[in-house]
């Protein structure tokens, strides 16, 4: 089997469960709750004046995951398990998947259950549980947490010529920040729905120094090298998420409809040039490992254990240290070109 990697605590906006409660069917009045104790075609709401919280996941090299440190709700350190991913349906007839995720006590108890939406719940309208499926949560959870370009995204090869991404080939050469010139193993493409906290990031040709737009998951982190220390972070090199720097500018979320997305994957997690901005790859890790599909198991279980090992990954900076108006316009004064950093 592909190696674990551990990654660093990552945020995700749940509803406590209490706030998605059965209002008609066998289950009224309950709280949402794991799956054996659902039944299908019972109707749930949204409460009024409920809102996400953001529950911090620490992934372990062992496999779990737990709730991480600073965590808005839950317990740190105790267990969290993927439960099921729950199908409702609005009078409408549009369809909206939840992840359940259990967070279990130390003697082993159910603690507390939170819901995951995978798109954007609205108080006073009525959901109805058409679909409980117990298998598939580790991939939905998976595809949230893959770091991912959109299509169209021009990516640059080792001859320096830049190719969209969705042109490229497995074996494709890429060139890398830290490894010169490496072969694609993996890629991956998916298409979700772009709303809310999944909704991609557009940061605008120029703003970081780029050649173009360039579109990304939320949580992708660019790399970005500062001849100096704007930010105060202490080093000169950084790793920011896309989400961290919308300024409803230059860098802005891209909310409704679906957006097209694309994984690449490496031996190592790498820094490649993504319309001349320097971007982290796929890293597999706990989290991440469900979106690979099982035949890479035995290909590339001897590469993929050095995913964690990237000195880079040391370099993420804190939201609070962008939490200033004038962020973007620092990093982009105060970096280089992304391809000759």
């Amino acid at each position: 089997m592909i190696s674990a990697i551990a990654k660093p605590a990552a945020s995700i906006p749940v509803l406590r469960g209490r706030d998605f409660a059965c209002v008609q069917g066998a289950n009224e009045g309950d709280a949402l709750t794991c799956a054996d104790d659902l039944s299908l075609d019972d109707t749930y709401g949204f409460a009024d004046g409920a809102k996400p919280l953001r529950l911090r996941v620490d992934s372990s090299d062992q496999g779990r995951i737990t709730v991480g440190e600073d965590s808005a709700v839950g317990t740190p350190g105790s267990a969290l398990h993927l439960d099921s991913c729950l199908t409702f349906m609005s009078p409408d007839g549009t369809t909206t998947e939840v992840i359940v995720l259990a967070e279990v006590d130390p003697s082993g108890h159910l603690a507390r259950v939170y819901a995951l939406p995978l798109s954007e719940l609205h108080p006073r309208v009525d959901y109805t549980l058409v679909g409980i499926d117990r298998e598939k949560a580790a991939r939905k959870f998976a595809e949230v947490a893959c770091v991912s370009f959109t299509k169209g995204t021009r990516i640059t090869l080792a001859s320096g010529t830049q190719k969209r991404i969705e042109a490229l080939k497995i074996g494709d050469k890429v060139l890398t920040r830290d490894n010169g010139v490496q072969e694609i193993r993996w890629i991956g493409h998916s298409t979700v729905r772009a709303v809310g906290d999944f909704a991609p990031i557009s940061i605008a040709k120029g703003a970081l120094n780029n050649d173009h737009d360039l579109v990304v998951s939320p949580d992708h982190r660019l790399f970005i090298y500062q001849r100096h220390d704007t930010l105060g972070a202490g080093r000169n090199a950084l790793l920011v998420k896309a989400r961290h720097l919308v300024n409803g500018d230059t860098i802005t979320r891209q909310d409704g409809g679906f957006v097209e997305y694309y994984q690449l994957l490496f031996d190592q997690h790498e820094i490649i040039y993504a319309e001349g901005i320097a971007a982290e790859t796929l890293l597999v890790d706990t989290r991440t490992r469900a979106a690979l599909p099982p035949e890479l198991d035995d290909v590339l279980a001897r590469s993929l254990p050095d995913h964690a090992t990237a000195p880079h990954l040391q370099f993420e900076v804190a939201k609070a240290l962008l939490d200033r108006p004038d962020a973007v316009d620092a990093l982009r004064l105060a970096s280089t070109r992304a391809a000759t950093g």
